[in-house]
């Protein structure tokens, strides 16, 4: 090779200070690695979604990509042991006069593996059959000890009302019977690193928030959600769950691929304390940015004010309030109709305009 061909880093020893260096040479990121006195380079794009491995670590040899932990050799470009064949391309480094130099044309070529499709990553395409309801409970309680919730309790008739006497099919899903990670902030890496399905999910079996994706994008046409206030907001656990549901809202900022379309969002929400309006509020702006639609009157909502500490009389009133048992059911009624005249009417947006918020990939693998 000539001597044009290589591309002076700088010092040696600039990049011995650390086991692994991000460096740009002709506009290509390369992950330049020091370890047990050789260095290594091999390109700085991960295969799995373009994560930076120059900003990775090293690990046992191996490049780890910061974004979501796909491993290669960090002078081979291979993969970990039972992935070798997955690789992204190596290079030629040498030392000369006290300078790194690197040659960027590969040594080896990038090679990408098939992977099987996670489930929930199939077109999404509503299945033949008549509407249907998911509702989701966001209260926390020991299920072996437990107690009676206002809101599951609301949530729970609405849902047997849809079925009974609306003809849908309905299921309940009870978040405190899931046992889920909390969001990682994948999103706050790059935009890109916020996949769909959330890479969470797709890297974690154990993970059990699969049936919550299943029902939002894949399965109803219908969710309520149930929650209490706590200390004026919704419940901790609403929340869990909403920080996960970022890669599905994301999925329009990176690709304008809108997942949730002709379908609806209902909220029953309960508390000891006022502040149902400003919980109403963010659970409407949350599942709309989803692409979730509201019928007129989107919620009920029961709260005896800030000085009703006789938590008793509050269980009693909910238990006994035929106004409230009432609304749960219209508020189905509402939702259904609703869904049905979506579904009849078929307003899939092709495209959504969302006025600057759009994430630029800074680099194509």
């Amino acid at each position: 090779m000539t001597q044009n061909n290589w591309e002076d880093l700088g010092l040696v020893e600039n990049f011995q200070k650390k086991p692994l260096n991000e460096v740009h040479v002709r506009g290509k990121k390369f992950a330049v690695s020091y370890q047990d006195g050789k260095f290594g380079a091999i390109s700085g794009v991960c295969n799995h979604a373009g994560g930076p491995l120059g900003k990775g670590r090293l690990e046992n040899g191996y490049i780890v990509c910061p974004w979501h932990n796909w491993k290669y050799q960090c002078r081979t470009g291979k993969g970990e042991p039972g992935y070798e064949d997955e690789c992204v391309p190596s290079y030629e480094v040498r030392v000369e006069n006290g300078h790194l130099f690197l040659n960027p044309e590969p040594l080896t070529k990038r090679n990408r593996l098939p992977h099987a499709a996670h489930p929930l990553a199939r077109p999404v395409q509503r299945e033949k059959g008549g509407i249907r309801v998911a509702g989701i409970s966001t209260t926390v309680m020991d299920r072996k000890n437990p107690r009676y919730s206002t809101s599951e309790a609301l949530l729970q008739i609405a849902l047997d009302f849809s079925a009974a006497e609306l003809g849908c099919e309905t299921k309940m899903i009870r978040l405190d019977e899931l046992h889920f990670r909390s969001c990682e902030g994948y999103y706050s890496k790059s935009a890109h690193a916020c996949t769909w399905p959330c890479s969470i999910t797709q890297m974690d079996k154990k993970d059990e928030l699969t049936p919550v994706y299943e029902a939002l994008v894949h399965w109803a046409d219908v969710i309520l959600i149930g929650t209490p206030i706590r200390w004026g907001s919704a419940s901790s656990l609403y929340y869990k769950m909403a920080e996960r549901l970022n890669c599905i809202q994301n999925q329009i900022t990176i690709n304008n691929r809108v997942l949730i379309q002709n379908k609806v969002a209902s909220f029953i929400i309960t508390g000891g304390q006022d502040n149902i309006q400003a919980v109403a509020g963010q659970l409407l702006m949350f599942f709309s940015e989803l692409g979730f639609q509201a019928p007129a009157f989107p919620f009920i909502a029961h709260s005896r004010g800030w000085s009703a500490e006789d938590m008793e009389r509050n269980i009693d009133y909910v238990e006994n309030s035929r106004e409230l048992r009432n609304g749960a059911r219209e508020l189905a009624r509402r939702s259904v109709d609703m869904a049905k005249r979506l579904l009849l009417s078929d307003v899939s947006p092709e495209k959504i305009e969302r006025g600057g918020r759009k994430a630029h990939k800074l680099e194509n693998i």
